[in-house]
């Protein structure tokens, strides 16, 4: 009998790549090879984690033992997040309804595997971070990708979730501020569509992972989160963006109660708990060092973006919508003759800057935008801007 090779499965095969880390890893490449590479692909601060927290997991690694924690994290940690809730957001939020997970990607998977069973619909804003997608259709269930405009800033609106609202409509997604536009959803149009959905049974996952990056409100109030308007939501955070931890692979997330059994099986089963000794460190996020720290960066940001919104005028390429909370500048590069694919592809290779191209999170723009972030220094990204509009007077010319 002829042996026959095992077959994947078909999730597998039609599985899409986070085509920024491919764009990453070719800049990785060229880097290799000697050449000056600006990357402003990758949503990746450059500062690293606080210098408290650094410390912290300096004290974490003496030799003392490390075991497993419960799957829904270490009850400091959890008891933590929740009084920062209170003293940013002034919202009181029950530590028992706080899971601690592997980064907010456990968090959106342990969310999707929750609430998403075959067949099911998901409603998310085109464009919307690409991860939310591969994981909804891994769950087997089928990602709607509602079309956005500058005048929504690139959001949901509460006609346009009403529009493409349909029987098989199990959740809502939303991500604000947004990855890859860096807009906030206007909070009245926020709280409209999870009351809409909260009323047809649906659920709401927002992912909020830059709340505590967004612009103060003109009345000098923080952006609100989610859970003011409604507390059953089920809501996304992590430690990568706004206290630098990218690569510590921890964030949480709150439930409604209704779902803590649930996720808790479901977290056992997968990833068990997040790293113990990086459970441990985080505590020391919560200070007023790490506080200060976290907000003279916040402030960079923000002169990184007027570099940025400036920059990108000169060139002749200006922001339909000015991004208000992440760190991203989603702009279109169709007056160049050249879809996104191949703009960024010959940036990269030609004039060795790494962009993002809009394929990887949109179907209407896939072709006519790109994502810039500005995670990276001033100095990176006068040199890149310098570089992309020498780039583009080339196409002009």
């Amino acid at each position: 009998m002829v042996a026959r090779s095992p077959k994947m499965s078909t999730r597998a095969k039609e599985s899409e790549p986070f085509r920024a880390m491919a764009f990453g890893a070719r800049a990785d490449e060229l880097i290799a090879q000697g050449h000056d590479v600006i990357k402003l692909g990758l949503g990746e601060p450059d500062f690293g984690a606080p210098a408290v927290v650094r410390r912290a997991m300096i004290e974490q690694m003496d030799g003392r033992p490390l075991p497993y924690t419960s799957s829904f994290g270490i009850t400091p940690l959890r008891e933590a997040i929740s009084r920062f809730y209170k003293q940013r957001h002034s919202l009181d939020v029950d530590p028992n309804r706080i899971v601690v997970t592997c980064g907010g990607s456990e968090a959106l998977m342990l969310a999707i595997a929750a609430t998403v069973d075959p067949g099911d619909e998901v409603l998310a804003a085109d464009p919307s971070y690409p991860c939310n997608r591969e994981l909804v259709k891994m769950f087997g269930g089928t990602i709607v990708n509602v079309p956005t405009n500058a005048n929504s800033r690139y959001h949901l609106s509460p006609e346009t979730v009403a529009n493409a609202w349909s029987e098989r409509t199990k959740a809502v997604m939303i991500t604000s501020p947004s990855n890859p536009t860096g807009t906030c959803i206007p909070y009245p149009a926020l709280a409209a569509i999870c009351d809409y959905a909260r009323q047809r049974g649906a659920w709401r996952i927002i992912d909020e992972t830059y709340l505590d990056l967004a612009d103060i409100e003109p009345d000098g109030s923080t952006i609100r989160s989610v859970l003011s308007c409604d507390p059953d939501a089920i809501t996304i955070n992590s430690f990568s963006k706004y206290f630098g931890m990218t690569g510590w692979r921890l964030g949480w997330m709150v439930l409604p109660e209704q779902l803590l059994d649930a996720v808790d099986n479901l977290a056992m089963n997968t990833l068990l708990c997040a790293p113990t000794p990086v459970q441990w460190a985080a505590l020391a996020c919560f200070t007023p060092e790490a506080y200060a720290e976290c907000d003279r960066r916040r402030d960079e940001f923000l002169a990184r973006r007027s570099l940025v919104v400036d920059g990108l005028r000169r060139i002749g390429l200006p922001l339909e919508v000015e991004p208000n909370g992440a760190f991203y500048a989603y702009f279109s590069i169709a007056s160049t003759g050249l879809d996104a694919w191949t703009f960024c592809s010959r940036l990269l290779e030609e004039r060795y800057v790494a962009l993002t191209p809009g394929r990887d999170f949109a179907v209407a723009t896939a072709d006519t935008h790109v994502r810039l972030s500005y995670a990276a220094s001033r100095s990176a990204l006068r040199e890149g801007l310098e570089r992309v509009g020498e780039f583009v007077d080339s196409l002009r010319r």
